[in-house]
């Protein structure tokens, strides 16, 4: 997973959102870029998954390619794999339209389509593979005015905001389903320098009000 991590910056992020409106990739894009989410877990989650009224989501299962080339859902890999995440309003509003669309789809298509119940699904009902997301993705940011990441760079994207934004790690942990902080502390140190000079600064304020009062009542 270590990778050169690219992220994208909230503009950029804005910018690809924007873009990917309307088209196959939004609903996967913007459960990765408001979540977290890896590929598999965007592609096995299903809507007995997602709870809309109380703007959460379980992991619960995720989908992979097997050596043969086939597709199957299996167990997430670690316990705290398995979790729930708290969506953004945005991400809510857009699983509900997402819905609401895949029903009438549903009942245009016919018994048996998307028997899994599947959030992200192809047109027909049937199951992405992850390596066709991954090379769907790639090429639809070729065409943008953003900096090439992959799939997998939204997940950090995520991450990164998060911390810049002085959410606490051990969240960001819960939410991208590390199995300890200091994987996700590790993953992502390079973020900590600002954060480092926002904490000096912080305790600098502090202590100097503190002192200021101080002085005031000695004088």
């Amino acid at each position: 997973e270590q990778k050169e991590m690219v992220a994208l910056d909230e503009d950029q992020t804005a910018t690809l959102i924007e873009e990917v409106k309307g088209h196959a990739l939004y609903i996967p894009v913007l459960l990765a870029v408001t979540t977290g989410v890896r590929r598999g877990e965007v592609l096995a989650l299903r809507w007995c998954d997602v709870d809309l009224d109380r703007a959460t989501l379980s992991i619960t299962q995720t989908l992979e390619k097997t050596r043969e080339g086939g597709l199957r859902f299996k167990q997430p890999k670690t316990k705290k794999s398995r979790r729930s995440i708290s969506l953004p309003s945005m991400t809510v509003d857009s699983l509900r339209k997402h819905r609401a669309k895949q029903a009438e789809l549903y009942l245009s298509l016919g018994v048996g389509w998307n028997e899994q119940g599947l959030v992200c699904t192809k047109l027909a009902g049937q199951t992405i593979n992850p390596n066709s997301l991954t090379s769907g993705f790639a090429n639809f940011v070729a065409r943008l005015d953003i900096p090439k990441v992959r799939f997998h760079d939204l997940r950090h994207t995520h991450a990164t905001q998060l911390l810049k934004e002085g959410v606490h790690p051990k969240v960001a942990q819960e939410r991208l389903g590390h199995a300890t902080i200091a994987v996700t502390l590790d993953l992502y140190s390079h973020v900590m320098p600002g954060m480092q000079e926002d904490a000096a600064l912080r305790v600098d304020t502090a202590l100097r009000a503190a002192l200021g009062k101080h002085n005031k009542t000695d004088n």
